[in-house]
């Protein structure tokens, strides 16, 4: 029941500025091994970025700030504060390696304890905050899609403080790390070709390398190896962190003239490649991150794509891998980057959403209700159902199809939410993964997972409803596939952290692990009992407007965990306040809220023109909180606001 709403934005900062926070944690890195503080910083604008390796909205943000710390290299610095998640994000070598991985080049404060984020009252995954010159906070901003506000934002600061004097112009406290040499660099995944040898996705390298049977012998390269986009032969063809590759059936290489379909994942497109001549092609995606979005300037539901679009102008996000499916006769995406699965049809070229509302979360039931969180991994049965690894719930999901290749069913063997992870074998309801990024079917039809952050590959067996392990001690395996299916059946793990692919037996005993179930630690929101305001502050940047033209741009979805917990206030309305009330004897629990805005490029007069670029703003939260009488009646977050 849904409270009332109206809109809360605050267009200016606030006259009482609030002094930042001493930055607390355990190491720097991207230093030279310096220590920095505040003091050190002075003179500087300064973006802290609150991220956690595992998030793909954060990795979308680091993308998004690369070229705003290009542009203002001498006046501003980014501060990343990774605030982990998982249990295994704070290991130090782990974040290095994601350090090196995503090739951060600002300065990186490791705080595996939190302190940081809670002296700055972070909330979510990312989460900006922007310091000016003299150490004050001037913006706090929550989400993706930022950079243009952050970059309006930048510039009335630099006039301001270079009038002023405070600012010092220079270069920053960044100092890169050293980068190893080898054939590989954290390749994604990868796929056997019909003539025995291995296409592997080589991530860092942004590039793909074929390997030969003995899974170290480079047979060729495609792509330059260097970080864009560009169509092509395979020695000019660019790549952006390529993640999933797909061999397309015999039938339909025929048809359309290519044999591979490759997840080009920072690059937000699919892409087609030649065996014969490694010519690379792109398929679909317009190479715009589907977060920033004109459909509510069109009057359309965002998740809704006309069948008649092309493929190259219809925005994707992050696909992480690619499966084509013989129960739907289409190609699968895992699109990490909006918590769904879309189809492509090579033949047609159609794109569209085939499960999965946009939601960051754990549901199930029928494709247009379930939610997922950053699906990862696809592999499928002899049945035609599609297993999927969705990392950021550490679950393993069940996809079915009915006769005419849709889907009719979304369930989750293992898996309990966003925010409860661990390492446990037996009975699939108590089992629990971390952070799981690939799957595959073995001979059995039993399920092989790429159990990320444990290090490990595990196996649900459907006939038992049990789950083991077969293997453990790897480094971040990303990718598993089947390798061979005689006797003892072996698969092919992508090593992700090692750099390799190596060959793992399916052993005929596998183990049993218990080293218990886990939830991510982090402070809990102190709230009152009864009536709750919540208050989620958006303003839109400088030279945008609210996007009223079809009425109230502005929403809020909320439930609860467990879903009890709300009496009153849950559900899905406009408007950006809620009251939500909280049942009788409550004490603790996690609050689930989505907040979106849209806003529109507007004229020098205000209007917005007929044609102006609109932009879908949104933010996921899970809120842990606990009932305290002494505390406060009103939970403010921030969509994007100034200070």
């Amino acid at each position: 029941m849904p409270g009332r709403t109206h809109h809360t934005v605050k267009t200016q900062r606030s006259t009482t500025p609030v002094r930042a926070s001493e930055l607390t944690g355990r190491a720097w890195l991207n230093t030279g091994d310096r220590q920095l503080d505040l003091e050190a910083l002075r003179g500087k604008i300064v973006v802290l970025d609150f991220w956690s390796f595992c998030c793909i909205n954060c990795l979308h943000v680091l993308d998004e700030l690369r070229p705003l710390e290009e542009k203002y290299s001498d006046v501003l610095v980014t501060v990343g504060v990774h605030s982990p998640k998982f249990e295994h994000e704070a290991d130090p070598d782990a974040l290095a390696a994601a350090v090196d991985r995503y090739e951060i080049t600002h300065p990186v404060l490791d705080d595996p304890e939190l302190k940081t984020w809670d002296a700055y009252t972070a909330r979510a995954w990312p989460t900006l905050v922007v310091l000016d010159p003299e150490g004050y906070i001037v913006a706090h901003l929550s989400g993706e899609g930022h950079v243009q506000g952050l970059e309006s934002l930048v510039e009335e600061l630099v006039a301001e403080h270079d009038a002023k004097g405070t600012l010092h112009r220079g270069d920053g406290p960044y100092v890169p790390r050293p980068r190893p040499e080898g054939d590989l660099r954290f390749p994604g995944k990868s796929v056997r070709l019909p003539d025995g040898s291995f296409l592997v996705t080589d991530t860092g390298h942004h590039r793909l390398v074929q390997l030969e049977d003995d899974l170290t012998t480079v047979r060729r390269a495609i792509g330059s190896g260097t970080k864009g986009w560009a169509d092509g032969p395979a020695d000019a063809a660019r790549f952006n962190e390529p993640q999933g590759v797909a061999l397309l059936p015999e039938s339909v290489r025929a048809t359309v003239g290519y044999d591979l379909i490759v997840a080009d994942t920072v690059n937000h497109r699919l892409r087609g490649v030649e065996l014969s001549t490694g010519k690379v092609r792109t398929l679909a995606g317009n190479g715009v991150q589907r977060l920033l979005d004109d459909a509510r300037a069109r009057g359309v539901d965002p998740n809704e794509i006309p069948a008649d679009a092309a493929p190259t102008d219809v925005a994707l996000s992050s696909p992480w891998d690619v499966l084509w499916s013989t129960a739907a006769d289409t190609l699968v995406i895992a699109m990490a980057g909006t918590h769904q699965l879309f189809s492509f049809d090579p033949r047609s070229g159609q794109v569209a959403v085939l499960a999965g509302t946009g939601d960051e979360g754990l549901r199930d039931g029928a494709a247009s209700e379930s939610w997922f969180a950053q699906p990862s991994g696809l592999a499928q049965d002899s049945s035609g159902t599609v297993w999927v690894a969705d990392s950021e719930s550490s679950a393993l999901r069940r996809v079915r199809f009915d006769e005419s290749g849709a889907v009719s069913s979304v369930d989750s063997p293992i898996g309990e939410g966003l925010f409860d992870f661990g390492f446990r074998d037996g009975a699939a309801d108590q089992a629990r993964l971390q952070h799981c990024l690939g799957v595959a079917v073995l001979p059995d039809n039993s399920v092989a997972i790429a159990d990320t952050y444990n290090g490990a590959i595990r196996r649900y067996d459907p006939s038992t409803n049990e789950v083991s392990t077969l293997t453990r001690g790897l480094a971040e395996p990303s990718g598993v596939i089947l390798d061979d299916a005689d006797e003892q059946p072996v698969m092919v793990v992508v090593e992700a952290n090692a750099h390799r692919l190596v060959r793992v037996p399916v052993p005929k005993d596998a183990q049993t692990v218990d080293e218990g179930a886990a939830q991510m630690q982090r402070k809990r929101t102190p709230i009152a009992p009864g009536a709750l305001d919540l208050v989620v502050r958006f303003s839109a940047p400088t030279g945008q407007k609210l996007d009223t033209r079809w009425g109230d741009p502005t929403q809020l979805k909320v439930s609860s965990s467990p879903a009890e917990a709300l009496l009153e206030g849950d559900g899905t309305a406009q408007g950006l306040t809620r009251t939500l009330r909280l049942a009788d004897g409550v004490t603790e629990g996690v609050l689930h809220i989505t907040a979106r805005a849209a806003a529109c490029d507007g004229s020098p007069d205000g209007e917005i023109p007929e044609h102006a670029a609109c932009h879908l703003y949104q933010q996921d939260w899970g809120i842990p909180f606990t009932v305290s009488e002494d505390a406060e009646s009103e939970l403010t977050l921030e969509l994007r606001g100034l200070d």
